[in-house]
Parts: structure tokens; sequence; C-alpha cells
């Protein structure tokens, strides 16, 4: 069985978070692929990132982690780091799922790519990919333009990551 938690595993514990954790939170990461474009794909953590970006936020995630069962790394808030470095980040937010306290909201296919580009791991790829993919056939294209604007911005890269980023923009 693949290593992490599947989109069934995810789901349940975003329900939980919905029902105990206020406000509002965009997904991000590995975990919103798996939920929203890739059911096959697996992660260790679920990325949630707190719209109103408050400290009090990041420590009801813990303590609702905490009251789960679930290590507290397991919901992590650390991708905010590299989300509020997108310009209009909160901007085209759909929602995911809506519980009793909160609502968890799905960034654009634009902004989710955008969080992949400094890193652009293979898994990175393959869920940009996916975005590509799904953002085809839906009425929320990605800015490809922007993209490619984010990717000529980044430092230079060995030949792995270079070839990720030539891929990408292929597929673009």
């Amino acid at each position: 069985m693949p290593k992490g938690m599947d989109a069934a595993r995810i789901e349940e514990i975003l329900r939980d978070v919905a029902g105990r954790v206020e406000g509002d939170w965009m997904l991000v990461g590995g975990a919103l692929v798996a939920l929203w474009l890739d059911a096959d794909r697996r992660t260790e953590d679920v990325d949630l990132v707190s719209l109103r970006g408050l400290a009090e936020d990041r420590l009801a995630l813990l303590d609702a982690a905490d009251a789960l069962g679930l290590p507290i790394e397991t919901l992590n808030s650390a991708a905010d780091w590299f989300v509020r470095r997108i310009a209009g980040w909160d901007l085209d937010a759909r929602p995911l799922l809506v519980g009793s306290a909160a609502r968890i909201l799905r960034p654009s296919p634009t902004v989710l790519i955008l969080t992949k580009l400094s890193r652009l791991s293979e898994s990175d790829l393959g869920d940009c990919l996916a975005a590509i993919r799904w953002a085809a056939s839906s009425q929320e294209p990605i800015d490809a333009h922007r993209v490619r604007q984010a990717i000529a911005a980044l430092p230079a890269a060995g030949p792995e990551l270079r070839g990720r980023r030539e891929a990408l923009l292929e597929a673009l």
C-alpha cells in the first residue's frame, strides 16, 4: 500500500477540523491534490493556511490535531510562508468543504502551481500537471503567462530541476 494518507483519510480529518476550528482555511499541497485532482495521490500531512493569518489560528489548528489524536505535524500551517508570497493567493479561492465552524477553501489552479515552483520535486511536477489537466476541462483556466514569468524569475537550477521546469513549461 502506498505510504501516506489517502483522499478518504484527508477528507475525514478536514471534516473534523472544520467542526472544531473557526474561520476560513485554504488547503494546499498534496492533500489538496488528493482531494481535488488525483485520488491516487498520497501525502504525509495536511497543509492548511488560515486566511486571517493569526497566530491563534495556528495554535487552534495544533490543538485540533491533538484533540483528534494526530501528531501535531499532521496539520501543517507552515505552507503559509510559501502561499503568502503569491500576490492575490486568496482572491480566487473556492469552497472545498464547509463544516459547522470553518470553511476549507482551495486555491485557483494557477496559485496551486505557483506554490509548487520553488521546490518543484517530482511529486510537485505531477501535482502541477494534474492541475493543468483539470484546468483544461474546467472554467478555471491557468494564467500561463503568470506561471511562465514566475519560472523565469527563479534562480538557476541543476539539470534535474531544470528538466522539471521545462516539462512544466511545455505542458502549459
